[in-house]
């Protein structure tokens, strides 16, 4: 485009000369002009500008290493996908209200790592420690309580796998929290409580769940109720939050106990006492990434417009006038 407005500006100019009069008058009239130092002037502003449009646009190439220091303490949720997850004391359900709440947690986070381990019968890591707070609430929202066939609820079991899930370098900085409904069948979680927080863990309970309770839906692929959960007398079985159970694991831990109810489970208290606490600096992580380069175009666009500056359009030679007349 620049180009052809050179061109035809050019010839614009060439045909206003033309009717000045005969060649001898132009070449007189002209005389003291060197047209080749104009052309030289024109070019070199024209490539200055072109080269400052370039370096505005702001290229990158090439990579550059850059170090990334993160303060943070490590955070692993052990969350409860137990069939009596699904009660719907909690709307929508218990399993999804700890869901939800979870995903705020993360990103309320600064920082700070987090993992993710699920239990009911068994347990295990779900998600390893990690800094990516977008990809761990993808994992936190493909949780389903199907996850894991084993039923029951074994929450030393999910303590004990936490446990492992920490680096082991670390004295402490480091915080487990526990989502869940509080129906304990194995009844040694509070030992494993008093262990961990020997070892630097400190431990949060989040009960999710009311009191008065509620049955135990039984669904369909299509996520449709089709019946409620019996026990072998066929009565239906009706699940109730355990609190003081968490309280007590909360105690141990030396950590806070939250509800997550149909009227509360707001996490603001949880990342406070997260937040409180003493942060490490963690792993250092250095990455390439594209190198700014305008520097170079708009360097070249300077020296262009100086030496546009410093050419001279005038001839360093004239022919001598030889008369009144040409």
């Amino acid at each position: 485009m620049f180009a052809l407005y050179q061109w035809v500006d050019r010839k614009q100019r060439i045909r206003q000369v033309t009717v000045w009069g005969e060649d001898k008058v132009r070449e007189r009239l002209l005389a003291r002009i060197n047209p080749d130092a104009v052309r030289w002037k024109r070019m070199f502003w024209w490539i200055g500008v072109s080269l400052l449009i370039v370096a505005a646009m702001g290229p990158q190439m090439g990579t550059q290493l850059t170090e990334v220091k993160r303060k943070g303490v490590d955070i692993v949720v052990a969350l409860d996908i137990s069939s009596s997850m699904k009660a719907e004391d909690v709307k929508p359900n218990r399993l999804e209200k700890a869901k939800l709440e979870i995903s705020r947690l993360i990103s309320g986070l600064k920082g700070d790592r987090i993992g993710l381990i699920l239990f009911a019968g068994t347990s295990h890591l779900y998600l390893p420690l990690t800094s990516d707070y977008d990809a761990a609430k993808l994992f936190v929202d493909a949780v389903d309580t199907d996850m894991i066939r084993t039923q029951g609820t074994a929450i030393s079991e999910a303590l004990k796998t936490a446990i492992l899930s920490f680096p082991e370098e670390e004295p402490k900085h480091k915080v487990l929290i526990l989502v869940t409904d509080g129906e304990d069948h194995e009844g040694q979680a509070l030992d494993v409580a008093y262990d961990a927080a020997r070892t630097g863990i400190v431990i949060h309970s989040v009960g999710v769940g009311t009191t008065v309770g509620s049955l135990i839906p039984i669904l369909d692929s299509q996520g449709n109720r089709t019946d409620y959960k019996k026990d072998r007398k066929g009565k239906p079985v009706t699940t109730s939050l355990n609190g003081g159970a968490l309280r007590e694991l909360a105690r141990a831990g030396g950590g806070v106990y939250l509800q997550f109810d149909n009227r509360s489970g707001e996490v603001g208290d949880l990342v406070k006492a997260i937040d409180a606490m003493e942060k490490r600096t963690l792993k250092t992580h250095e990455y390439s990434r594209f190198e700014d380069r305008y520097q170079l175009f708009a360097a070249f666009a300077f020296l262009l417009f100086v030496g546009d500056a410093f050419i001279s359009s005038r001839r360093k030679s004239e022919g001598a006038w030889r008369g009144r007349f040409v």
